[in-house]
């Protein structure tokens, strides 16, 4: 059997067990102080951190802070670096187990805060508390309708703990994983950036695309959606050939799974009708205005409800271009100039008048280059997400295998 008081995984140059301590026996406790949501300010002389704010914007390592405020520092309870707070109270309580590691000193810590001080190292406690000590620190918080954890309870924490060294390392090496992570987001919101200001340009005409000649595409030329557009108004049953499908506001078609599963909510009868969509249909929410009311069909053939609208694209338009003019956001302003009544708390805009709505369109050879240009940013990010999702399960995998 392996040694239990050792991780499973660990760096070559340390032996021996990891030592047996009560959270308590390692650390003192106390409380931050109240900052208001409305004594946050931008001009605020001292950063500060509320509790909120672990559970939307901060991870094990805090080393740059966004809110600030003009509070007296005299009535505030500051930071030392290596301080490791934990929610004292939240909705529920697996969101109240969550530890971040203060680097800087002179930080405003706000109310419901629980401020641990230790010797030891404060990052490794923070990656030690959110991954083998979660449940543990969940399964210690008390309350229902809101949830307490207080500084009694945490101090009752069983922890395995490395020399320092080791802790060191340890925590070094979760900080590069980390620091790739911010990295790549970082990444992807500047492609994602990159791409809505190149497409303002591109369909305001600022940026005009050439032929593989080098020479002009010609003129945009104002068309009524009612002439890109036709519907196909098919009916046919749920079958393997057409499997059911959901619509996804800014995704189109996609698996039921991938909106909500609520298969077992579908009755579905011998004659239950859908309607029939194919690849590179556009499918339309009337109803739907302030999420995305219109999307592509990149799946292919399938049924899906018959409260939507479905639209085949003419052969003198690109399928991916006309997925991208649609969903910008002057687009959606226009088409607020249509829309009529609520229905099921949302604005409306019926069929025909979405189809009366006019738009400059290049010629499908132009709309064929910008739908390749911006396909190609759009698999840039993809990637990128992707990159990122694997890099988090991968920590995820370490963070167990490297505590005890």
């Amino acid at each position: 059997m392996g040694n239990i008081n050792a991780p499973k995984i660990r760096f070559p140059d340390f032996k021996g067990d990891w030592i047996n301590n009560s959270l308590g026996e390692i650390a003192k406790f106390s409380k931050g102080k109240g900052i208001s949501k409305e004594d946050i300010s931008e001009s605020g002389e001292t950063e500060c951190i509320r509790y909120g704010e672990l559970y939307t914007t901060y991870n094990e390592t805090i080393d740059t802070v966004f809110s600030k405020t003009n509070l007296d520092t005299s009535d505030l309870v500051l930071s030392e670096a290596n301080d490791i707070i934990i929610p004292a109270s939240g909705e529920t309580q697996i969101d109240i187990a969550k530890a971040s590691c203060v680097l800087k000193s002179g930080i405003a810590l706000g109310g419901d805060l629980n401020i641990i001080k230790s010797p030891n190292n404060g990052v490794f406690l923070s990656y030690y508390l959110n991954s083998k000590k979660n449940i543990d620190i969940a399964q210690l918080a008390q309350g229902i309708s809101v949830v307490h954890l207080y500084a009694g309870q945490l101090s009752k924490l069983q922890l395995r703990i490395p020399s320092l060294p080791e802790q060191k390392k340890i925590a070094s090496f979760f900080s590069t994983i980390d620091q790739k992570i911010s990295r790549l987001k970082r990444k992807k919101i500047l492609l994602e950036k990159y791409k809505t200001g190149v497409m303002q340009k591109i369909f305001s005409q600022e940026i005009r695309f050439r032929n593989d000649n080098g020479q002009e595409f010609p003129n945009w030329e104002k068309k009524r959606l009612g002439s890109i557009f036709k519907e196909r108004n098919i009916q046919v049953p749920k079958s393997d050939e057409y499997p059911l499908m959901a619509f996804v506001a800014y995704k189109g078609v996609s698996h039921k799974g991938e909106r909500y599963n609520r298969e077992f909510l579908v009755n579905d009868g011998v004659n239950k009708k859908y309607k029939q969509t194919e690849y590179g249909d556009f499918i339309y929410s009337s109803n739907n205005l302030e999420t995305g009311s219109i999307g592509l069909n990149s799946f292919g053939s399938a049924s899906i409800s018959p409260v939507y609208s479905i639209f085949q694209i003419g052969e003198s338009c690109n399928p991916q271009f006309i997925s991208c003019y649609l969903v910008r956001k002057s687009f959606i302003n226009k088409m607020t100039s249509y829309r009529q009544g609520v229905v099921y708390g949302q604005w409306r805009i019926h069929e025909s008048d979405f189809l009366k709505i006019e738009e400059m369109i290049p010629c499908i050879e132009e709309q064929t280059k910008i739908a390749y240009f911006l396909s190609a940013i759009d698999n840039k990010i993809t990637h990128t997400q992707t990159q990122i999702e694997k890099a988090v399960v991968w920590k995820k995998g370490l963070m167990q295998q490297m505590f005890c």
